[in-house]
């Protein structure tokens, strides 16, 4: 069945703007994510040079940028970037948004960040694909730079979202990256509750 919805829609700009359109967000909490607020609360990370892969209507993105964070958004659909230009530009904040496959980031933004923060892009995946991202992310990053990701075991079959088990986000970020912390975090969305595995990793 997974392979079968993965066949159907390709997961392309179409389909990712398509569903923007059609309203069919269910990832989207409305408020950027807990886990990381609390990263930056309790100074696990700081102010630095940013990239949010997959970032969808940017709550991330935007609320990152009013920490003091340089920030660029990253994502397949241009519907969805419009929509974090628009609350960036009320807000008066300054980021850049680059319309891109996540898999395939554009060369400029290659070795240009400190961080990654990751939500609810793994996930989005087709599971054939995962070691594409990894390699992608570690492109992304300076050496010695960090992936924050929130890696979500999610219940059911088929996708996206796609489930994943921290044994296997383990074993294929350790291709490119020091493999630090990765627990099941406290602070989800409640919707997300026991549902999230926090990691930080270090790019090698």
């Amino acid at each position: 069945m997974a392979d079968e919805r993965m066949q159907d829609s390709e997961l392309t700009p179409e389909f990712w703007g398509g569903r923007y359109q059609t309203g069919e967000t269910g990832w989207d909490l409305g408020t950027p994510s807990p886990p990381l607020m609390h990263l930056h609360q309790s100074g696990q990370i700081e102010p630095c040079r940013v990239v949010v892969p997959g970032c969808g209507r940017g709550w991330e993105v935007t609320w990152l940028a009013a920490q003091g964070y340089t920030v660029t958004g990253v994502d397949f659909s241009a519907e969805a970037l419009a929509i974090v230009d628009l609350r960036a530009r009320a807000e008066g904040l300054k980021v850049t948004l680059v319309q891109s496959d996540v898999l395939a980031p554009v060369a400029a933004l290659h070795g240009q960040f400190d961080l990654v923060f990751e939500q609810t892009c793994y996930c989005a995946i087709d599971p054939l694909r995962r070691a594409d991202y990894v390699t992608a992310m570690h492109r992304l990053l300076i050496p010695g730079g960090t992936l924050a990701g929130l890696f979500y075991a999610c219940k059911g079959d088929g996708g996206p979202p796609f489930t994943t088990t921290p044994e296997a986000v383990r074993e294929q970020f350790s291709a490119h990256f020091e493999v630090g912390q990765l627990a099941l975090t406290d602070h989800s969305h409640e919707r997300r509750s026991g549902e999230e595995w926090l990691g930080l990793f270090t790019r090698r």
